[in-house]
């Protein structure tokens, strides 16, 4: 007797962009007639994965078999031509085209004289519906369609191209209950069928109640694959987040003082929710939490770059104006975003200029800022940060990601701050940059800055935080000291898992 092949099996695939790996090694074997779960931590490798097998990437190793056949797609319409449709978690429909006319785009069925059969078109459309069991007008323009209706749409689409297997991108993010239901009821039909699913989430009671199986991803490689019957939510956070803090987090003790930033029931509607959370003097906090939780539109509205609708912050007792980012400087906040190219450096500019531009008023001589100007007063910071230029004048564009990192560090320190806010500190950095980069906020802490620190690297919170607060959805589901604040306490609340009693 034959076993019959997987309708998807990929073998130690690998992917890097530059010198960043991406994916070291990525496995999935997905049956058909079967819900396949993949879940990981941010960075994982789970995207990369995807877009592999939706042909957006080409691997650069290992092997990729669709239904028992070796396939190298070399674009999205060779992958959708062999059977494999990708659901995301928004859909780009064409908003002035009908409901139909968008899942028949590019092969509506002709009548005479080569004219499109929109009788027909409608009819296929509507047994497609009837099909998944949903009620969905095909007449009616994609505009103003829920995201829900539109995934619903994109499913239609996928099963009226044939397609042998379906790819599910954190598709409930946008959703409401009774949407996630109908989303499953369909996924499941699709199952049924004999379809084959892969399904990624971030919500593990969603998992636990939709897949048969789970991947577990850590690092850019594969874990393990378990029945869904065989495992719990604390056996995949133990695979997620298997992982020790060595000497890439030199933390050193620090003298916690007086509250530097307090901020109180900060909401802005649909992004984040009653928001609290304070950082004192000589304390690092960190803001954890997985991909759209929340934690840069919260930064981002401490310091003052987006506006808020409720709650207030302030700095060493001071209230702070919103949505002004002058006032938030001038109470003694930086901010270092998480795209230093886009939004944290003039990338065109020398260092000196960079690092000078944050203090420019405090440097001019009747309004005049020479370039001599710029060089004595980067110099000292260039030299305690450790950037490895020859020269101040050097372009921040020619300049390694954890040099130009510290360029921007260096033009924050530079207005002598309360608080740091910083933003992925060490993402795109390699290793021994990032060493010396914690090793930096931990002498700055030491030395009684304020930091409040987002980073989507769990190991880089765990080393680096004296105290870590967890969102979940735009809310704080935990706040918790460092002793307690273990890789299963912080990815529970990062899921909506409360901590389970001992």
């Amino acid at each position: 007797m034959t076993t019959a092949a997987p309708v998807l099996e990929l073998r130690d695939v690998s992917k890097s962009f530059g010198p960043v790996v991406a994916l070291r090694s990525g496995s999935l074997r997905v049956e058909a007639g079967s819900i396949h779960a993949l879940v990981g931590e941010n960075g994982a490798g789970k995207s990369t994965l995807v877009k592999v097998v939706a042909g957006v990437h080409r691997r650069d190793a290992g092997t990729f078999d669709l239904g028992g056949e070796p396939v190298d797609f070399g674009s999205t319409a060779e992958s959708k031509q062999a059977g494999v449709a990708v659901i995301y978690q928004e859909p780009t429909l064409f908003p002035d085209l009908s409901v139909t006319e968008n899942i028949f785009m590019g092969r509506q069925p002709l009548a005479r004289g080569r004219r499109i059969d929109r009788h027909a078109m409608y009819a296929e459309a509507e047994r497609l519906f009837d099909r998944l069991g949903v009620r969905i007008d095909p007449r009616r323009p994609a505009e103003g369609l829920s995201i829900a209706d539109q995934q619903i749409i994109e499913i239609a689409k996928a099963i009226s191209l044939d397609a042998r297997l379906l790819v599910m991108d954190e598709p409930t993010a946008a959703l409401s209950g009774v949407e996630v239901e109908r989303l499953f009821a369909v996924a499941r039909s699709l199952r049924d069928e004999g379809r084959a699913l892969v399904f990624i989430s971030h919500r593990f009671d969603e998992v636990f109640a939709l897949a048969d199986t789970v991947t577990v991803m850590r690092d850019g490689e594969y874990v393990d694959t378990l029945r869904i019957d065989d495992t719990d939510v604390d056996q995949l956070v133990a695979l997620m987040v298997g992982r020790e803090v060595g000497e890439l987090f030199p933390k050193t003790p620090a003298t916690i003082g007086e509250t530097v930033l307090e901020v109180r029931g900060l909401s802005r509607a649909g992004v984040f929710h009653d928001v609290d959370l304070e950082v004192r003097a000589g304390e690092i906090v960190g803001l954890a939490g997985l991909v759209g939780a929340g934690r840069s539109e919260v930064a981002r509205a401490v310091f003052g770059v987006d506006a808020y609708d409720a709650g207030s912050v302030s700095v060493s007792g001071k209230p702070v104006r919103a949505k002004d980012p002058r006032a938030a400087i001038r109470a003694g906040m930086a901010f270092i975003p998480e795209d230093r190219r886009k939004q944290g450096l003039v990338i065109d500019s020398s260092v000196a200029r960079n690092v000078a531009g944050a203090i420019r008023r405090g440097i001019a001589r009747a309004g005049l800022i020479t370039t001599s100007m710029e060089n004595r007063a980067t110099a000292p910071w260039a030299s305690r940060l450790e950037v490895k230029t020859s020269a101040l004048d050097m372009h921040a564009t020619t300049m390694s990601g954890g040099n130009q990192q510290k360029v921007v560090i260096a033009k924050w320190l530079a207005t002598g701050p309360k608080l740091l806010i910083i933003d992925e500190p060490t993402r795109g950095i390699d290793i021994g940059t990032k060493a010396e980069v914690h090793r930096l906020l931990s002498e700055l802490a030491g030395q009684g800055l304020g930091i409040l620190m987002i980073s989507s690297e769990l190991p880089e919170v765990l080393g680096m935080a004296d105290r870590v607060v967890v969102l979940c959805e735009g809310r704080v589901t935990a706040e918790l000291g460092r002793a307690d604040a273990t890789p299963e306490a912080v990815m529970h609340a990062a899921t909506h898992h409360p901590e389970p009693a001992a």
